[in-house]
Parts: C-alpha cells; sequence; structure tokens
C-alpha cells in the first residue's frame, strides 16, 4: 500500500471497521470511542493520510475554506482582526485564504472571482476605498455564498455586518477636543461614498452642532484612506487665511499623514494644533507627541464576523434572517489634544 494512495476504506480494512466509523473517528464524533479514534489516528498518521478535499468539495459543492477580502495589511487594524477571523475559523475545521484589493474596485472583483472559482463555504470582507458598484458581491449571493461585511460595509446588499459605532466615536473625540479649548476644528474626511466617511463626519458635525461651533465648509477636505492623505490634506489647510487650530483625521494613516506634515511645517502640537484620529495604530502611542485616537476593538470585530459567517453556514433553513453587531470604540487620550 503506497502512502500516498491511503483511502478512508484502507484504514477501516486495516482495523476490521466500517469506513463510516473511520470517518466519524476523523471527524472527533462523540459517538466513536476513544481506543477507536486512537487506532484510526495512529494509522492515519503513519501512512499520512490525508482527505481528499476535492472530493468532498464535489459532493458538497462547496470546501471548508473561507475567502477573506481586505484592502491592505500595512497597519496594524486589519492583521488583527484578521487574526480574530482565523481563531474562530480554525477551530471550527475552516482554513482561510486572504486576498487584498490594495484599496483597488478592479481588484477586489478579481479576488471575489477567484475566491468564488474556488468553492469557498463563505466570504468574509471590508470593502475598498474605491467600490461603489457592488455586482461582483451579488453574483456570489447568488451562488448561495454567504458574504459578512466587516468594519467597511455595502449598505446595498442585504447580509450581515460587523460594525463599530463610527458616530459615536468621531462624536466623542471631536467632543473632547472642543471641551480642550478648540474651537476651529478641521475633519480630514475620508471617501465621500464609504459609509464609515458618512457615519464619522455625521459624528464630527453633531459635537460641533452641540456647542454651538460653525460649520466651516473650508475646514472639511475628502479623500482617500492613506498617510499621503494626510499630508495633502493638512497642507490645503495651512493655506487657508485662518488656519484650523485642531484636526480630526477620519483614520490612523490620515492622522499620521496629517502628524508629519504639520511638524514638518513647524508647527507646535498640541499648543498651535492639536490632532485625533481613528483606530489607534500602534505607531500613535510611540510618536513625540503621542497620539490621541479612538480605538476600534480590531480583533473582536473579526472574530464577530467569523461567528455570524459560521453560523449561516450552518443554518439548515431555508432563509437565513442576516445580523448587524455593533461594537464600541473607547477614546484613547494622549499628548497631541
Amino acid at each position: 500500500m503506497r502512502r500516498s494512495q491511503i483511502t478512508i476504506k484502507d484504514i477501516a480494512r486495516r482495523l476490521s471497521v466500517s469506513s463510516s466509523t473511520v470517518s466519524r473517528a476523523l471527524r472527533n464524533h462523540p459517538d466513536i470511542s476513544i481506543k477507536t479514534k486512537k487506532q484510526v489516528l495512529c494509522i492515519a498518521s503513519e501512512f499520512n493520510y490525508q482527505p481528499n478535499g476535492i472530493a468532498q468539495s464535489l459532493k458538497n459543492m462547496r470546501t471548508n475554506t473561507i475567502g477573506v477580502i481586505v484592502p491592505e495589511i500595512k497597519h496594524d487594524f486589519f492583521p488583527t482582526a484578521l487574526d480574530g477571523i482565523e481563531d474562530v475559523t480554525y477551530k471550527a475545521g475552516y482554513t482561510i485564504i486572504v486576498c487584498k484589493s490594495n484599496e483597488s474596485y478592479g481588484r477586489e472583483v478579481l479576488n471575489t472571482r477567484a475566491l468564488a472559482s474556488n468553492r469557498i463555504a463563505g466570504l468574509i470582507v471590508s470593502i475598498s476605498q474605491d467600490t461603489q458598484n457592488f455586482d461582483h458581491f451579488k453574483s456570489l449571493i447568488n451562488q448561495n455564498i454567504p458574504i459578512v461585511f466587516f468594519d467597511r460595509a455595502c449598505n446595498e446588499i442585504d447580509s450581515s455586518k460587523v460594525l463599530v459605532d463610527d458616530f459615536e466615536g468621531a462624536f466623542s473625540a471631536v467632543n473632547h477636543l472642543i471641551e480642550r479649548g478648540y474651537k476651529r476644528i478641521a475633519h480630514l474626511a475620508g471617501p465621500k461614498h464609504l459609509s464609515i466617511s458618512q457615519s464619522r463626519l455625521n459624528g464630527y458635525l453633531t459635537a460641533l452642532n452641540k456647542h454651538n461651533l460653525p460649520l466651516r465648509d473650508e475646514l472639511i477636505i475628502h479623500g482617500g484612506l492613506h498617510r499621503i492623505d494626510g499630508r495633502t490634506g493638512v497642507k490645503r489647510l495651512l493655506t487657508l487665511e485662518k488656519r484650523p487650530d485642531a484636526i480630526f483625521a477620519v483614520n490612523g494613516p490620515v492622522q499620521f499623514g496629517a502628524f508629519m506634515q504639520i511638524k514638518g511645517e513647524g508647527y507646535k502640537i498640541p499648543e498651535e494644533i492639536g490632532i485625533i484620529g481613528f483606530s489607534d495604530d500602534p505607531i500613535s502611542s510611540l510618536v513625540d507627541p503621542p497620539l490621541s485616537t479612538v480605538g476600534q476593538p480590531a480583533y473582536e470585530m473579526g472574530a464577530a464576523a467569523a461567528n455570524l459567517l459560521l453560523e449561516e453556514i450552518n443554518h439548515k433553513e431555508d432563509f437565513f434572517e442576516p445580523k448587524i453587531q455593533i461594537l464600541k470604540t473607547k477614546l484613547i487620550i494622549r499628548q497631541s489634544s
């Protein structure tokens, strides 16, 4: 018997048991005795038995693989969320395939098609900053492949989502700046179409309104979600006849880009310009001065998204009611504000 050719039937024949017994032993089924499980695992290990994933996928029309698409992994948020996803799915017997969109709609579409062709059991995704057409996700839904969105969601698709309270996080950040005496607060906002950008902008506006501070259109600059967008935004703000005395940035990379530009222009933080952001990247606490921010529970978001997807995958009824889970943020006050 060659090691590469061993099957469940071979193991069953070797132990004089049924193939179903071997199959259940390999899946650690409670009806199989510990002694039998040990015997099966011993033979499987001896001959390097590997389940035939292709055959299983043809039988079940899906694999035990879950696709994950994230915009990037350069900064701490998405790698930490991936840890949460992987921990939950691994314990459930699934593996994950991770793809990066690199904030590109076209690349996101290609990733989605590639994952679908690999018969994934489901998809967990945070959309790119460029995505405004969602036909590629609708195609997966039509193929009965469940999708869970996290952090950046698509509101056009009725699917489960894991979000943070972006509005409340932004409100608390801007409210903090106002309470510290800042009056002319700018907002480096994200792309207008993204739900996180809209919610964080609304939190900013609500805080201004609460304290009867005027809304000044020139102090709101929409851009991307990268460091360069923070630098570009600050350059524009500093050309104003009356510059802002504080800045609320839409995320960590934009905040850090803004921070570097402010320091490069020779302004003192927080004396001349205060700054606060969103996400609490580890670099926030390492720079001088350390940056105030709104912390997001990235690991918990990833774990929650994985649990929601597994719940839908294992759902036995024809219809699954999508769920929306909203997690709390945490205001982290440091020396930059």
